[in-house]
């Protein structure tokens, strides 16, 4: 695997074609190439902010182009411009109001692998952070198996857009809901190369009419790739929370996802054991299908809060899939009281800590 550099970067951009002719290197229009553990940010500056939006095009092009380089994880390209010298400063146009300018505190919910309940988890966190008080909304981010739709009960729902340019979310059980789930069909696969993937997550963030949120709920696709890097890198998280199964194989992809956000900065705020047990509704007996105990000690190896465990019930997997999650079908269930607990360490960890600012890149 090639280094990326920052001579290989602007080497690989000569090959964009600047507005005034020349590339975008000869032209001077790359002000600065950020590179750290491969990934990479590239600043453009314009003369002039009254051009921004004719220089939007290279900008997407520089992204992408870097975005293909061999070894590159993650790739972003901003516009900055100087006012025009000489004679009377032009005003600066005003700033674009981002859909997510109200949202107090921005929860990512991840998993370092599928299968471990993490949308399930997520959704009943939100629901059961409705239930403790605050204005809640949830952000679907799994492109590739989006499943809040359906877990929330307004799968075949399709979001409004008054001014054209800005999306409604919709609302069930009291929370805001946004998901690619919605604008396709549900037996449509996405089949989307990782740019597309990053702007479609930054959309439905930034061109959402969330309002006033207390805390927005992320529910990240499984793993650790552009998704998560996106997030991680363009949106001022408050935290993550790690869910995991017992199981070995699953604390290894939960460890890794949990350094990742520790690399990019963002604040863990603990890890949930889903499936922890099994108990008998016939005699009671508590079966350790996958083991129990594994994310608690793991959390405690790692130096990170352990938000608390839950069961492997059938009430929870069948009141999910009917769109009726058993926060809200059962709240005074000891399955939603366990829920209920993660909510509130979850609650007091983000009063404590307060919101971040997304992570700036710097060059050792």
């Amino acid at each position: 695997m090639a280094e990326i550099t920052e001579d290989s970067v602007r080497k690989a951009l000569t090959g964009i074609r600047a507005p005034g002719g020349g590339d975008v290197v000869s032209a001077g229009l790359i002000a600065a190439v950020a590179v750290k553990d491969r990934m990479v940010q590239v600043t453009l500056e314009i003369d002039d902010p009254a051009k921004a939006d004719a220089y939007e095009s290279v900008r997407r092009d520089v992204e992408k182009t870097v975005a293909a380089m061999s070894g590159v994880l993650n790739a972003t390209a901003v516009l900055t411009a100087e006012a025009p010298k000489g004679g009377a400063q032009k005003p600066a146009a005003p700033a674009k109001k981002k859909g997510s300018d109200q949202i107090h505190h921005i929860v990512a919910v991840a998993s370092g692998k599928g299968g471990v309940g993490k949308s399930t988890t997520a959704v009943n966190i939100a629901l059961a952070l409705r239930r403790l008080g605050l204005t809640v909304g949830m952000l679907d981010a799994d492109i590739y198996g989006p499943s809040q739709p359906r877990m929330l009960g307004i799968s075949g729902s399709r979001p409004n857009s008054p001014d054209g340019k800005t999306l409604e979310p919709l609302e069930s059980f009291g929370i805001k809901v946004m998901s690619i789930g919605f604008l396709v069909a549900e037996d449509q696969p996405v089949v989307w190369r990782g740019p597309m993937v990053m702007g479609a997550l930054q959309q439905m963030l930034d061109d959402v009419s969330w309002g006033e949120l207390d805390v927005l709920i992320v529910d990240m696709p499984p793993g650790t790739g552009d998704a998560q890097l996106t997030m991680s890198q363009n949106v001022p998280l408050a935290g993550a929370v790690i869910v995991s199964t017992p199981q070995d194989i699953a604390l290894l992809d939960a460890r890794k996802g949990l350094n990742m956000f520790r690399k990019v900065d963002v604040p863990v705020l603990g890890i949930i054991e889903n499936m922890s047990m099994y108990v008998c509704p016939n005699c009671g007996h508590e079966a350790h299908i996958f083991g129990h105990g594994g994310a608690k000690l793991e959390a405690e190896k790692l130096g990170t809060p352990f938000l608390g465990e839950i069961p492997l019930e059938i009430e929870i997997r069948e009141t999910a899939d009917g769109g009726n999650p058993i926060v809200v079908s059962k709240p005074d269930s000891p399955h939603a009281a366990a829920y209920m607990a993660v909510a509130e360490k979850v609650r007091d960890a983000l009063g404590a800590g307060g919101g971040r600012a997304a992570p700036r890149f710097v060059t050792e």
